[in-house]
């Protein structure tokens, strides 16, 4: 680990880890943490929230209606 090297704790198990291109992990601690992170993610025990989606953005706009401003 280089002198200028930054710790931060790992996102999975929090223990104190270099933050520097050496640490080929990072910023995980080890590959398995990664792997432990990954895993949450593909199993949707992570999500992103999104805004909700109304009908005329499921559907697309009403065609059938006039156009406002017209």
């Amino acid at each position: 680990m280089g002198i200028d090297a930054v710790l931060v704790p790992c996102p999975t198990c929090s223990r104190r880890t270099a933050y520097s291109p050496e640490n080929r992990w990072r910023p995980f601690c080890s590959e398995r943490c990664r792997s432990i992170d990954l895993g949450a993610w593909a199993t949707e025990r992570f999500r992103v929230p999104a805004a909700r989606q109304s009908d005329e953005d499921l559907n697309g706009p009403d065609v059938s209606a006039p156009a406002r401003g017209a």
